[in-house]
């Protein structure tokens, strides 16, 4: 987590969801959700299909109404009719909502005449977003002879144009390919160090490691748990995993490393030791020290760390795209 958020969870929340509720018919699609972000603060909400992310997303988008609770951007009470909240909000639907016959200079424009920047104000904020989503050299091509993460990057363009308090981004990089999507992810890591709140929807698990400072993990309509990864992580109670592999006192090597507070479990195998460790990457040099003076030469070493992945599977008993 970026250290940043240490100065900015002291502020006040950009945006502020408190007990959302929504019922369709006999299925209630949340239950109960609340949860806050931060001004530069990027916040994953994380779910398999159905677990009610997208019904979530669209009450804080101001696109549908929440039956109880309350969603509050920059303080302000967000409903589907309130102007105020929703003017700080910017929302980048995973539909594509570009003009194809229109370059990205017209397309962006045209938006942000929607949104009345208008004259110099409305050509200076183009050449802005152009810079931000890398279109520049682009800009004067017609959007439908972009590549499927091109317009994507404009795509959240359109949703930048008017500087909003709250970048709603909803699984931005479906279907592009890998350059594409580093690209937007960078994008999207320069705008929280620009001090954007981002929330953030998606179905890679590496997304959400790389770029969210908290996530949400949200099933059958209840937010299961929240927080950074290492907060997560210590939910399942879990230590890294280290391998060893070498030869000689591979037994006393063993016996040695558990006299190391943070080593917790330790086996041989053939031609190596498995440890369980707590924080792993602080103790390795003590761990090859020990090792090495108990009469092992390690030829080499491999540390797996618990990950997202592991705890949602933990919480929701489902693979994020299910």
């Amino acid at each position: 987590m970026r250290n940043r958020l240490l100065n900015e969870k002291q502020k006040s929340p950009v945006l502020a969801c408190k007990g959302l509720r929504k019922r369709f018919g006999e299925i209630e699609a949340v239950r109960g959700v609340s949860f806050e972000i931060a001004p530069g603060e990027s916040y994953g909400l994380l779910g398999p299909n159905g677990a009610g992310k997208t019904t979530t997303i669209s009450i804080v988008a101001g696109l549908l109404e929440a039956d109880a609770g309350e969603a509050l951007v920059e303080g302000k009470l967000l409903t589907t009719k309130s102007v105020a909240a929703k003017s700080a909000i910017g929302f980048v639907p995973q539909d594509l909502a570009i003009y194809p016959d229109l370059t990205a200079r017209e397309n962006l424009s045209f938006f942000a005449r929607l949104y009345g920047i208008k004259g110099k104000q409305n050509r200076r904020r183009v050449g802005e977003v152009l810079e931000i989503i890398g279109l520049e050299e682009r800009a004067g091509d017609q959007a439908k002879t972009y590549s499927g993460g091109m317009k994507r990057r404009l795509n959240i363009g359109i949703g930048l144009l008017h500087s909003p308090s709250l970048l709603i981004l909803d699984e931005p990089t479906v279907g592009v390919d890998p350059q594409s999507r580093n690209a937007i992810l960078e994008s999207v890591e320069q705008l929280g160090e620009q001090g954007m709140a981002v929330l953030y929807t998606t179905h890679y698990m590496e997304e959400a490691e790389r770029l969210c400072d908290r996530v949400g993990i949200i099933d059958r309509g209840e937010l299961k748990a929240e927080g950074t990864r290492v907060e997560l992580i210590a939910l399942l109670g879990e230590h890294d995993k280290v391998h060893l592999a070498g030869s000689g006192a591979l037994e006393a090597a063993a016996k040695a490393c558990l006299t190391i507070g943070a080593v917790h479990a330790a086996s041989v195998g053939e031609g190596s030791i498995e440890l369980l460790v707590e924080g792993a990457s602080a103790v390795l040099p003590e761990i090859l020290t020990t090792a090495s003076e108990a009469g092992v030469s390690v030829h080499g070493v491999e540390v797996e760390e618990p990950n997202l992945e592991a705890v949602f599977l933990h919480l929701t008993g489902r693979a994020l795209r299910d």
